[in-house]
C-alpha cells in the first residue's frame, strides 16, 4: 500500500468472501516471476507450523508482557494447553505466508497476533489451511480462533465472533506500465486473476455482469486456491491484471522488483477480524483488549511498520463492529 494513497470506503455491499489473495508456484523463466514466486508459501499445506522470528522482515519485536485481567478471560481448556491453535491460509503474503523453510509461518497478521496471545499469556501454534475451510474449522472445535485477513461481514458475524484489528480495501495490478491497457472501470473482454473465496471474486463477477448487459465482452475471471498463484498468473503474463486487498498488492509490487504496478486507487475500505467461536464471547473481548493494549504501548505500530502496512492501522478494536 501506497503511504499517498487513500482509502476510500464505499456504500456497504454483501460481502460473501473474503477479502485477499497469496503466491508460489512453479513458472517460466523470467525473473519478475521468479520473484513473485518467493512472495509467499505453498498455501495448501496440512503441516503444523510454530512461530519463529520472520526472515522477510529485517527488525524483530519484543514478546509483551502479560496482562493478568485479560488472561482470566480466557477458557480454561486453553489456558490449561498455553497454547492457541490458529487456522490460517499460509499463501496471502506479507498477512500469512510461509518462510523459506516452506514450514514457518510468517506475516504481520503473525507478528501481531503473537503479540496478542503473549498478551494473554499464551503461546500460538498455526495449522495451514484452505482459506474457506477455516471458520468451520472453528464452529467445529479444529482450530481455538482463525487469523487469516478475514474482512469482517454480516454473514460471517452470524457464525463467529470476529475481533477487528486492521483495515484494509481492495486493489487493481497489472504489469509494469499497464501494457494490456487494463481500465478498472471498463475490463469488459480482459482476463483478471483473484483468489478463490475473496471479495474481489464477488467484485468482478458484478463488473463482468455490467459488461454482458451493455453487449460487451464478459470478463474472464481466472480463480486461483492461493493469491500467490494469481500473482504468478500476471507477472507470466496468462492473465492481465490481479485484484486483491490492498497490503497484498501493494506487497506483490515490492517482491517483485517492480515488474508489477498497482492500478488505480483503493476502494472498499473494511476492516480485518480474528475468527473466534461463537460461545466464546469472553475470549474474543479478551483477545479486542490485547490488541487495544498493544496499540497503547507501541507494539501495535512497531509490527505494522515492520511489514510495511501501516496505512491500515485501526485505533479501536472491536467485538462484532
Amino acid at each position: 500500500m501506497s503511504p499517498n494513497t487513500t482509502l476510500r470506503p464505499s456504500p456497504p455491499r454483501t460481502m460473501t468472501a473474503r477479502r485477499r489473495a497469496r503466491t508460489r508456484h512453479a513458472v517460466g523463466a523470467t525473473a519478475a516471476l521468479s520473484a513473485a514466486v518467493l512472495l509467499a508459501g505453498c498455501g495448501s499445506s496440512s503441516k503444523d507450523s510454530t512461530t519463529s522470528t520472520p526472515k522477510a522482515a529485517p527488525s524483530t519485536i519484543s514478546t509483551p508482557t502479560v496482562d493478568a485481567a485479560l488472561a482470566a478471560q480466557v477458557p480454561a481448556a486453553i489456558k490449561s494447553k498455553g497454547t492457541v491453535l490458529v487456522g490460517t491460509d499460509a499463501t496471502y503474503a506479507p498477512s500469512e505466508f510461509l518462510d523459506k523453510d516452506g514450514k514457518t509461518v510468517i506475516g504481520f497478521d503473525v507478528d501481531l497476533f503473537n503479540a496478542v496471545a503473549a498478551k494473554l499469556g499464551l503461546k500460538t501454534k498455526y495449522q495451514p489451511a484452505p482459506f474457506a475451510s477455516i471458520i468451520t474449522g472453528v464452529t467445529s472445535g479444529k482450530y481455538q480462533t482463525g487469523v487469516s485477513s478475514f474482512t469482517i461481514n454480516p454473514e460471517r458475524k452470524k457464525q463467529v465472533n470476529m475481533v477487528s484489528y486492521y483495515s484494509a480495501g481492495t486493489q487493481w495490478g497489472t504489469k509494469k506500465g499497464n501494457p494490456d491497457k487494463i481500465d478498472i472501470n471498463n475490463a469488459c473482454g480482459k482476463r483478471i486473476a483473484v483468489q478463490k473465496g475473496t471479495v474481489q471474486v464477488d467484485d468482478i463477477t458484478a463488473r463482468s455482469k455490467k459488461c454482458t448487459a451493455a453487449g460487451k465482452p464478459a470478463i474472464t475471471i481466472d480463480q486461483y486456491q492461493g493469491q500467490d498463484a494469481a500473482t504468478a498468473a500476471l507477472a507470466s503474463g496468462k492473465d492481465d491484471a490481479m485484484v486483491a486487498d490492498s497490503p497484498v498488492v501493494a506487497y506483490a509490487v515490492k517482491q517483485t522488483g517492480g515488474s508489477l504496478e498497482t492500478l488505480g486507487a483503493i476502494y472498499e475500505a473494511a476492516p480485518y477480524g480474528y475468527v473466534v467461536p461463537k460461545d466464546q464471547t469472553a475470549f474474543a473481548q479478551a483477545i479486542a483488549g490485547g490488541v487495544k493494549a498493544l496499540i497503547a504501548d507501541g507494539t501495535y505500530k512497531k509490527v505494522l511498520q515492520k511489514w510495511g502496512v501501516e496505512q491500515g492501522a485501526i485505533t479501536n478494536p472491536a467485538v462484532n463492529p
